[in-house]
């Protein structure tokens, strides 16, 4: 583990122009640097939450002036990190703020590494490693949704259940041990009823944390949803009707969209990178053909596809030549130009694909009709419930949904175990390694390299 005994300073705020610029200061100097700068203030005898203004300087040349500031002092352990902290404003501007670090580092503070200031605050026990990662999700939110969802992490909804869990799994842990050490003492070393619907119980609400996950990390990551098609079926503007703006080129003209075209929206609270892509056919001119390529590349890339038919055509082999490239993918087929006569058997369409989930909705880029309940269909796809807010606590991070996972296998395996008379030795070992899945959560079990890759993708400041 890295020494954090020494003291740290950063630039909290973001580069550039603004009305004010945040430097950070945290360690057992914390109050001598920053005071090294403002001796007028005379910090170190500052009380707790208090502020103060100064003149910043050079250290030890108060006529060097730097910037008019003001100080924040949060004294150990009622900070962010729970060591002393100074927070400095200055005037906005990256010339200022960097002259003030240069400074604080000159009175003898170091430069803080990408996400320290966090990872001291897990160190020190303020936050477990869950809710440290919810801040740089929240940081990192792009919608309203991310938001919430960072928000409730950080407030410890997650860690809250998984610490209960643990609980009644160290209990049932350390009763099976009990019954192996003093077997004679506790009437023998079999499992008891009581232990096995605590480990019952336990299976289950790890379950639920599971259930509503894929949703969860569509929210914090969002999609990149590619719009499939055989050449003029309508995928561009299908494209241009989600957006709500003329994105792509429309022309009735087959191939003419040649290469991909993105846009970010949102749709009913996930934020989704829709492709216009061009259309999957054999064939066609070189430029067309790279444009095809493409298009099959952001299949590979995607969990979820949007496949347009003309529904006022019958299905043709074109169609069919498609579904070999949607396979293993949650698929939404929009029934394009629905406003015609329709002359699609969409159940054939529905029937060809074999990925693991399916929705077909009848749609019209045109006239809009339909577009609504495509949305909801989307959304149905990555996992959640329109227009409804995920209900409790969820695993939205792939590290949190694998180890949840293994504590859960574990837990099924000493049940299996106890249920075939395994010795209690078996039974434990399972616990214990359910115990140490669910620490790697929480932190409780993390490894230097696992928190080194996790901190390394804050920003500095924070």
């Amino acid at each position: 583990m890295k020494d954090f005994g020494d003291t740290i300073a950063a630039i909290a705020t973001a580069p550039g122009a603004g009305g004010l610029a945040v430097l950070r200061v945290s360690g057992s100097r914390a109050l001598a640097v920053a005071g090294a700068l403002m001796s007028e203030a005379a910090l170190e005898r500052a009380s707790d939450h208090s502020l103060h203004h100064a003149w910043a300087h050079w250290p030890g040349r108060p006529a060097e002036r730097i910037d008019e500031v003001v100080a924040a002092i949060f004294r150990a352990p009622r900070s962010y990190t729970r060591e002393d902290v100074v927070e400095i404003s200055c005037h906005g501007g990256p010339l200022t703020a960097r002259r003030l670090l240069a400074a604080l580092e000159a009175a003898g503070a170091r430069g803080a590494l990408p996400g320290e200031f966090t990872m001291r605050a897990f160190l020190n026990g303020r936050i477990d490693l869950a809710q440290a990662e919810a801040v740089a999700d929240l940081i990192q939110a792009e919608n309203e949704a991310a938001r919430e969802l960072a928000l409730s992490q950080l407030a410890g909804s997650l860690s809250h259940d998984l610490a209960e869990i643990e609980s009644a799994i160290a209990d049932a842990a350390a009763e099976v041990e009990a019954r192996v050490d003093f077997a004679e003492d506790v009437g023998g070393i079999e499992v008891p009823p009581n232990v096995g619907e605590a480990i019952r119980a336990a299976h289950s609400r790890l379950a639920a944390l599971l259930e509503g996950s894929a949703w969860a990390r569509a929210i914090r990551e969002g999609l990149n949803i590619p719009i499939v098609g055989k050449p003029n079926v309508g995928k561009s503007s299908l494209f241009n009707a989600l957006l709500g703006e003329e994105r792509a080129i429309v022309m009735h003209l087959a191939g003419t969209t040649r290469d991909r075209v993105s846009e970010s929206v949102e749709i009913l609270g996930l934020r989704v990178r829709l492709s216009d892509t061009a259309g999957l056919r054999e064939g066609g001119e070189p430029i067309e053909r790279l444009g095809i390529e493409r298009t099959r590349a952001a299949l590979g890339e995607a969990r979820i596809a949007i496949w347009v038919l003309d529904a006022s055509e019958p299905l043709a082999a074109e169609d069919l030549a498609i579904v070999g490239a949607l396979a293993a993918r949650r698929v939404l087929v929009a029934f394009n130009k629905s406003d015609r006569e329709i002359r699609l058997d969409r159940d054939a369409a529905l029937a060809s694909l074999n990925g693991p989930a399916v929705r077909g909705v009848q749609v019209s880029a045109i006239t809009g009709a339909g577009l609504e309940d495509l949305r909801c269909a989307l959304v149905e796809l990555a996992g959640g419930t329109p227009h409804e807010k995920p209900n409790g606590p969820v695993a939205a991070h792939p590290r949190h949904v694998s180890s949840i996972e293994r504590a859960r296998a574990a837990l099924a395996r000493s049940v299996d175990a106890a249920r075939s008379g395994e010795c209690g030795e078996i039974v434990a070992l399972e616990l214990r390694e359910s115990l140490d899945a669910l620490g790697e959560v929480t932190g409780r079990c993390a490894s230097e390299e696992l928190l080194d890759r996790i901190f390394a993708r804050f920003c500095i400041g924070k």
